[in-house]
């Protein structure tokens, strides 16, 4: 990969944290358009929790930490280089490579 392709992608990286991290707490507190619907007409008393409830990044948050602020930046931070690290990997899996010359 050149060098401006890496400082490109390394400033992707750390501008996606940057928004996660800040502006994530910004965004809307239902984001949920379901989770809104049931709540709004009376249902959501009938939802069972599913099994990743109790998870470190459920609830848009990151398990532990009191400070919401703190708590969903950081979910986001950890979403934007979790997504990073996944989408680099597969690419490195189907990308072509190089053909090398027989001597």
């Amino acid at each position: 990969m050149a060098l401006s392709n890496k400082k490109f992608f390394a400033s992707a990286i750390i501008i996606s944290a940057l928004l996660a991290g800040g502006a994530s707490f910004y965004a809307s507190s239902s984001p949920d358009g379901l989770e809104k619907v049931a709540e709004d007409i009376g249902f959501i008393e009938t939802a069972k929790d599913h099994s990743l409830a109790d998870s470190a990044l459920a609830d848009y948050g990151l398990a532990g930490v009191d400070n919401e602020r703190l708590s969903v930046g950081a979910s986001g931070v950890i979403g934007v280089l979790v997504t990073s690290v996944v989408g680099f990997g597969l690419f490195m899996l189907i990308r072509k490579k190089p053909e090398t010359k027989n001597r």
